[in-house]
C-alpha cells in the first residue's frame, strides 16, 4: 500500500494532509475521544478559538445532516479550501461556529454553539444538536472567520407517540463517478421529500472504467488520503451538495465504500490490477471506515459503541451504524449493516475471493445455518427491535435484492452468492423474525444491483403458495451501470414473486407513507451521461397496511 501511496497524484481543493491510518490500541482511543469530544458542543473565550486566517473559501464540500430522532440531528461540513496549506488551516484544531435557526435569514436563532475541527478527523465536523421541537424544520450554517457555509435544511422526526399524517423518502444507492453525472439529486430536491435513505456505494474505489464519462484523478482507493479524496471528489459534485443541504440523510454502506465484494474481515476482489493483497485488508479496512466517518452525518456513538465489542481481527476499526429510528406512530426505520459483519462467500468460481453465480446444488456449504449476512449479533439486535415494534410500518433500509432471483431458466438454479441468495439460513431467520414478532408492514428497501426489483417477501422462495411477510422494493443505481434488460422478462417470469423490473434506466425511488397506504414511484433519467438529463416515472405502485400486495398503479 505504501508502494502505491507514493504514486498518487493530488487534485487541486483537496487536502494533503498526511495522517497514518490508527494501527494501535492507543492510536484508536485517541481517534475515538477525538470523535466524542468534537461532536459536543463547546462554550469557548473568543480569545481561546483557534481562527487561522483564510485565503480561500473553506466549505468547498458543502453540509450535510443526517442522524435524525425527534428531538436531535446532527449537522456535518469538513474544512476543505482550494489549498488547505496554503489558506494556513494547518495541521491543528480550527474552531468552527454554528447556528441553526427557525428562518433562512437567520433572524430567529435556536442554538448556536462551536465545535473543534481535528486535523485528526480530515478537519471534519459533527455536530450532535439536542433539545430541538419534534417534527420541526430548521435552517443551519457553519462560520470560520469571515467565512459562512452554504446554508442547510434539515428537519426533527416527530415524537414517538405522535400520529402521523406522511412520510416521504427517496431511496438510493450506487453512485459511481465516472458512469455518469450525479443529475438524479437535482430532481430529487423537486421531490419535497423529509429524508433521503442511502443504502450503500457512496463512493467507487476504483481508478477508472471503460468507456468512463469522467475519469477520476488518483489510482487505486487504498490509503486514509486516497479514501479522503475520494469523497472530496464526490462531494465536489453540486447537484450532490445541493441535495444533502435539502432535508436529513439516513445512511449505510456496502462494499465499495472500502473494496468491491469484501465480507466482514476477508477481502473482496476488484482486480488483478489491484495493487492491495489480503494481508492489507485490516488496515485497508480501517481507513475506510474511518473517512466514511469524517465524511457522513453520522454521530461519534458508531465509533464509541465499537470499543465495547470484539469484531474479527481488529476491534478498533468497527463501526456500529446499524440503528432503529422512529417516526411517530407511522414508521419505524431499521439501518442495516449487511457488510461489516458477513461471513465469506461460499463456492465462488475458481476459488476466488469475492463473489460469483452458483449452482446451489453443487455448493456444500450453500445452506449451513451457521452462515450469517448481518452477524449473530445484529440478527439478535433486529430480533429485539421486531419485538417491540408497534408502528403502522416497518421498514428495512439495508443493502440489496432480498427476494431470490434465479438467474437459470428451467430445472435448477443459478443464484448469486454476494446477496440474501447466498445466505439462504439467514435469509429465513430474518423472516421467521417478522412471523413471529408479527410485525406489522414490514417494507424492505434495497439497492446494490444497480436494476429496479419489485415484488413480495416470502417465508419460502422454495414454495409458490408460501405467504408473503412483506414487499420490497429494490432500487436502481444513481450511475452506476448494469447489464439491460435483454433478459428481464425471462427472469421475472423465473422469480414470480417479483411483479416488476427493469435493468436499464438510472434513477431512484420515492416512497410515501400514510396510515393507510404506501405508495411508491420509481423515477428514472434519461440518461446519466448528460448533466441536463430529464427525468419522468417509469412505474408506481400501491401497498394497503395489512396486506402485503404490490399493486402497480
Amino acid at each position: 500500500m505504501a508502494r502505491h501511496a507514493a504514486r498518487r497524484s493530488v487534485r487541486p481543493g483537496l487536502t494533503t494532509m498526511k495522517t497514518s491510518i490508527p494501527s494501535a490500541a492507543h492510536d484508536r482511543r485517541r481517534l475515538l475521544q477525538l470523535a466524542g469530544a468534537a461532536a459536543t458542543t463547546l462554550w469557548l473565550p473568543r480569545s481561546a478559538w483557534s481562527q487561522p486566517r483564510l485565503d480561500a473559501d473553506p466549505f468547498t464540500l458543502g453540509v450535510a445532516s443526517g442522524s435524525p430522532t425527534h428531538d436531535s440531528v446532527v449537522l456535518w461540513t469538513r474544512l476543505a479550501p482550494a489549498d488547505l496549506w496554503d489558506a494556513n488551516v494547518g495541521q491543528g484544531a480550527v474552531t468552527v461556529r454554528w447556528e441553526v435557526a427557525h428562518d433562512e435569514g437567520f433572524t430567529r436563532i435556536v442554538q448556536s454553539g462551536q465545535a473543534q475541527a481535528q486535523p485528526e478527523l480530515a478537519h471534519s465536523v459533527h455536530v450532535e444538536v439536542a433539545g430541538l421541537t419534534p417534527d420541526r424544520w430548521y435552517f443551519y450554517r457553519f462560520m470560520v472567520g469571515d467565512a459562512r457555509s452554504p446554508v442547510g435544511r434539515t428537519r426533527t422526526f416527530p415524537a414517538p407517540d405522535a400520529i402521523v399524517a406522511r412520510l416521504r423518502l427517496a431511496y438510493a444507492s450506487c453512485q459511481r463517478w465516472e458512469h455518469g453525472y450525479f443529475s438524479a439529486y437535482r430532481h430529487m430536491r423537486e421531490e419535497n421529500l423529509d429524508a433521503v435513505l442511502f443504502v450503500g456505494d457512496y463512493i467507487y474505489e476504483y481508478p477508472g472504467a471503460a468507456h468512463a464519462v469522467r475519469v477520476p484523478p488518483g489510482g487505486w482507493v487504498l490509503t486514509l488520503d486516497d479514501y479522503r479524496r475520494r469523497y472530496a471528489l464526490y462531494k465536489g459534485e453540486a447537484d450532490l451538495q445541493a441535495m444533502h443541504a435539502a432535508c436529513p440523510w439516513l445512511v449505510t454502506w456496502d462494499d465499495h465504500e472500502v473494496q468491491n465484494d469484501y465480507a466482514g474481515a476477508q477481502a473482496g476482489y476488484s482486480s488483478r490490477l489491484d495493487p492491495s493483497t489480503p494481508a492489507d485488508f485490516t488496515a485497508r479496512r480501517a481507513a475506510a471506515y474511518q473517512a466514511y466517518y469524517e465524511h457522513m452525518p453520522i454521530r461519534a456513538s458508531v465509533l464509541t459503541r465499537g470499543m465495547t465489542g470484539l469484531v474479527h481481527r481488529d476491534p478498533g476499526a468497527e463501526m456500529r451504524i446499524y440503528n432503529r429510528m422512529q417516526y411517530g406512530r407511522l414508521a419505524s426505520l431499521y439501518l442495516l449493516d449487511a457488510r461489516q459483519y458477513k461471513d465469506p462467500q461460499v463456492c465462488t468460481r475458481d476459488g476466488m475471493l469475492g463473489s460469483s453465480t452458483v449452482d446451489p446444488a453443487s455448493c456444500p456449504s450453500w445452506n449451513d445455518a451457521g452462515r450469517s449476512l448481518l452477524g449473530m449479533a445484529q440478527e439478535r439486535w433486529l430480533g429485539q427491535e421486531f419485538a417491540r415494534a408497534g408502528q403502522t410500518w416497518n421498514v428495512l433500509g439495508q443493502q440489496t435484492l432480498f427476494g431470490q432471483r434465479d438467474f437459470k431458466p428451467g430445472p435448477g438454479q443459478t443464484l448469486w452468492n454476494d446477496g440474501w441468495d447466498g445466505y439462504p439460513a439467514a435469509r429465513t431467520r430474518l423472516t421467521d423474525s417478522l412471523r413471529r414478532h408479527a410485525v406489522a408492514n414490514a417494507v424492505l428497501l434495497g439497492g446494490d444491483v444497480h436494476e429496479n426489483w419489485v415484488g413480495h417477501v416470502k417465508a419460502d422462495y422454495a414454495d409458490a403458495s408460501s405467504p408473503a411477510v412483506g414487499v420490497e422494493f429494490c432500487g436502481t443505481s444513481i450511475t452506476s451501470r448494469s447489464s439491460g434488460n435483454a433478459r428481464t422478462a425471462e427472469r421475472l417470469a423465473e422469480n414470480p414473486h417479483f411483479v416488476f423490473a427493469d435493468a436499464q434506466r438510472k434513477g431512484y425511488g420515492v416512497v410515501e407513507f400514510t396510515p393507510r397506504q404506501l405508495t411508491t414511484t420509481l423515477r428514472v433519467l434519461d440518461d446519466v451521461t448528460r448533466r441536463d438529463t430529464r427525468i419522468e416515472t417509469l412505474a408506481s405502485f400501491t401497498v394497503l397496511a395489512g396486506r402485503p400486495v404490490v399493486e402497480k398503479t
